[in-house]
Formats: structure tokens, sequence, C-alpha cells
């Protein structure tokens, strides 16, 4: 069966963005032409929608409206929003754009003895000694860092390792998070340079009794600077993890707070390192000794400037050197942008996708401060024929709240991805039913049927939205449905909504 990629090649061509944008208000009797329409509006007077804020729309390529309910209603998208993050980071930037890591130094090279501190330059790469199966190994990118110093002559670094994340300025992470969100290992931020994506493993047990203390055990990484204090307790069986550490950037200090059931099987809790350039020095000074490149001075990293090099205390010490005037010895790059944008919506990941809103800023206004990324967006969405206008943009994940968009838009600017050049590229990092992440999807429903849909989905507490694409069966470009469901402030299970948006999924592919 043809994919919408080979459909797109083929397809002689649609109607335009601003047709389909026109056609978007559809009249009730085009939507209830179809069976999708009719099961919706029995299923907002469930108990389950009754109460809620319930929002979709399904439009072909062509403008003929499937469904619509409430499709103007602005919503929080949840993760959905990595859609618009990914398509306009991979429209701007192109599907084989990569990030740079660069390694330099100031002061001179004598003898095999570096008289100066060693940079590492961060470029926004997220992947650096990341566990994901895209990233080279820790192991594999020091040793090629090593190499540079190799062929620079230096055995020796009478100075400091910094981590410089410069790169991106502003604040690490956004400040209309949840508090409880910012210390996990999905709400950690980080500037231009970062290590394990800016994560903490720390391994967790019940206590024997309830009320006991919950047991703890930090991994990796190790950050000999952090100190942690941990008050955790044991909860009745059938409670759940509720554990959130919170900490920051100021102060090497974290606490772990709430309850972990004492019927949880011990588990590996990932919360957030706020340090990660720092971090990123630290481990690389470490691997540079055992290779025998003694470092004199220790790690150091750049907060507003200057050089930090001990967080016991955090003081700022000098400014640190210019990157321009540092000697760059060697670049190393990450995956292509479009293998991290699979990842970035497969395991929908904030940290890759708040590093691709960030790099819109950078790029297109020389700064990654929140404000700027915004309108980088912005800009790049009316590139794509998808206009903001009534839409709010206010980060790159979907963590923040403060999200707000319709289901028309979604569908808005779906349509207009794909007169992108890079749609075929961008279609191939959404998920499909019944595949990596979305095993459950469709259950029941034959594999024909779950080929033709790609989707991603996006839940926080009260919040679950489903967007994306239905191949036609038969026909071409025009004939492909494009969709978004939304479901806000809903206090039942997600395992009682999750059933609906199926049946409408698969209703609308039945029209197809």
């Amino acid at each position: 069966m043809r994919t919408l990629k080979l459909i797109l090649v083929a397809s002689a061509a649609a109607l335009s963005i601003a047709t389909v944008s026109a056609q978007v208000p559809a009249t009730k009797k085009q939507a209830s032409q179809s069976k999708a329409q009719r099961y919706i509006e029995l299923a907002s007077g469930n108990d389950v929608l009754k109460n809620a804020s319930f929002g979709v729309l399904a439009m072909t390529k062509d403008g003929d409206t499937l469904a619509s309910w409430n499709c103007g209603s602005r919503q929080i998208p949840a993760s959905t929003m990595k859609l618009v993050t990914v398509g306009a980071a991979m429209h701007q930037l192109g599907p084989d754009f990569k990030f740079s890591t660069r390694i330099g130094y100031n002061g001179t090279v004598k003898d095999g003895v570096l008289e100066g501190d060693l940079y590492i330059v961060g470029g926004g790469d997220p992947t650096i000694a990341s566990k994901d199966s895209i990233a080279l190994s820790k192991e594999r990118l020091f040793s090629q860092w090593k190499g540079f110093l190799d062929k620079a002559g230096i055995k020796k670094i009478n100075g400091m390792v910094i981590g410089d994340g410069r790169y991106f300025d502003g604040p690490i992470d956004r400040d209309t998070w949840s508090y409880q969100d910012i210390g996990t290992a999905y709400g950690t931020g980080g500037d231009g340079l970062c290590f394990y994506e800016n994560a903490i493993d720390m391994r967790v047990s019940a206590g024997p009794t309830v009320g006991s203390p919950v047991t703890y055990m930090v991994s990796y990484p190790t950050l000999p600077w952090m100190k942690y204090g941990f008050y955790g307790k044991t909860g009745k069986a059938g409670t759940g993890d509720q554990l959130y550490m919170f900490t920051s950037e100021f102060q090497p200090f974290a606490e772990v707070r709430g309850s972990f059931a004492i019927d949880r099987k011990p588990k590996t809790e990932e919360f957030s390192n706020k340090f990660g350039a720092y971090t990123c020095a630290y481990f690389f000074k470490e691997y540079l000794i055992t290779k025998g490149i003694e470092v004199t001075r220790g790690v150091a990293d750049v907060r507003q400037g200057r050089i930090r090099s001990n967080l016991s205390i955090m003081d700022p010490g000098p400014y640190a050197t210019k990157v321009d005037d540092l000697k760059m010895i060697g670049t190393t790059y990450s995956p292509t942008l479009k293998k991290i944008a699979r990842e970035t919506l497969l395991e929908s990941d904030n940290f890759y996708a708040e590093t691709m809103f960030r790099i819109l800023g950078r790029r297109l206004h020389h700064s990654a401060s929140p404000d700027s990324c915004s309108v980088a967006v912005n800009e790049v969405l009316k590139k794509i024929g998808a206009n903001p206008s009534g839409v709010k943009i206010d980060d790159g994940s979907g963590l923040s709240r403060f999200n707000y968009v319709s289901p028309e838009y979604f569908v808005r600017f779906l349509s207009a991805m794909m007169d992108s050049p890079v749609f075929g590229d961008y279609i191939e990092t959404l998920g499909q039913p019944g595949g990596r992440h979305y095993e459950s999807r469709l259950n029941g429903e034959n594999a024909s049927l779950k080929s033709r849909v790609h989707l991603k989905s996006g839940s926080m507490g009260g919040v679950r939205c489903f967007s994306g694409y239905i191949e036609p069966s038969v026909g071409s470009k025009s004939d492909a449905i494009i969709f978004s469901i939304m479901v806000n402030n809903v206090i039942v299970p997600v395992s009682r909504v999750d059933p609906i948006i199926d049946r409408i999924i698969v209703l609308l592919a039945a029209d197809n």
C-alpha cells in the first residue's frame, strides 16, 4: 500500500491551505453525514465527557469535513504541542540539520602543556551521553574529544575543563512549568551543553511499613557537588508513585518528597539535574585523567558569562573567555534532526522538544530566551502557511499549561505541513497504532487500518489529546484525513477516555 510520502510524489496537488482553512467552520449537515460525527455527538453527553472540554475536527486535505465538535475551542494540547515544534524545526532547518559541539582552549600550548583552560562549547546537542539509541556513546564521544587534544599536542591541562552552555541564553527551564514537574527528568530543561539529557537516575524502593522512609540510591550520574534531602514516605497499598524532586539551578541541593506505595516494586526514578554543563565537564575531566591527561584545577561551567568553579559556594569567578576568542581544535555533531525528531515524537521527549524550540530562537533571533523562541516559532508557522493567530505557544514540549491550541489549528497546521518540502520525512516521525509506544492503540483492529494512521498523543492531569493523519485506502493526497481530538478538564481515568478516542479514529478511517 502506498504511504503518504509516495502519494505526495504521485499526486497532482491539493487545494491550497487557504481553501482548507476557509472550510474549517463546517456546516452541521456536512459533518452529520459521517458515522464519526454521530458517535461524537452521542459520546459528548456521556458521563466521561459531558462535563469536560471536548473538541474534535477531522477533514480531508481537499476540505471535506468528516467530523466537527467545538473545533475552535482553545485547549491545553499537552505533548501534541510537539507536532508543531518538530514540524517547525524540520521545515526551517531541514531534516539533515545537526547540532554541533566544539572543543577549544584559551592560553598557550608549550611542550605538551596547556597553560589555560579547555572549553567544551555546546551548540545545543541534546544527545550528549544520552542513553537514547540514536546517540553516540559517552566513551566514543569522549574519545573523539580527546583525539582533538592529541592532535593539538595537549598532554596536560594546567587549568580547568569548562562546560560552556552559553549558546542557549535565558533560564534553563520555563517559569510556567509546574513546580512539581521541574524536578523530574521530563521537566529538566537545560542550556547549550547537556549531559545524559540532564537527568539523574535514582533507585527507590518502599520501606518495610506504611509511614517508614523510602529507600533511595543515586545510580547515575553521581554528582559529588550535590546534596540531597530524602523525605519520601512509604504509602498505603494502591496509592502508587507520588515521589517528586524539588530542585533548582541556584543551589546544588535537592529534596525528594512525597510517597511511594508499599505494594510497588523497586524502580528507577528519573529526576532532574540542573547542572548539565558542569556535569559534562566533570565527566570529561575524569575521562581525561584515566587516559593520563592531568587537569590541575578541576572543572567549571559558565553562568551569566562568568566562570563558576565551585558549586558548593556558588561563587562566580572571572568572566569566561569569549567563544570567538577561543582556539578551536575540533567539532563533533549530533544525529540528524530527523532522527532526533522521531525520538522526540515517539518517546514524547520533552528535553529534545525544548531543544528544537530553543534552536529556532537562537538561529532566527540570536537568542534562546523564551520570548525569542515563541516569536521564532510563530514566524516559521507563518512561512509554512499555518498562521498561529488565535493560538498561544508557550513552550516546545507541551509541558506548560499556558499553551492554548484548538483542534481547528492542529488540522490547519498538519494540513500546511503536507505542502512542506519536508513532509515525507515529517510523517515518518509520527507513531502508528500497534507500533512503538502505541502498542495498545486501536486494539482488535486489522493491521491494514492501523498502518494508515499516523498520530501523536498528549497527556497530563485532566488532559488527553490525539492529532495526526489517516492515509486513504484508495485515492490521492487530497483524500487524506487530518484530525485532532482534544479532551481537557476530565476527571475520570484516561482508561475511560482512550476507547472513545480510538472509536472516533476507527470511524474516521472507515470513511476513507
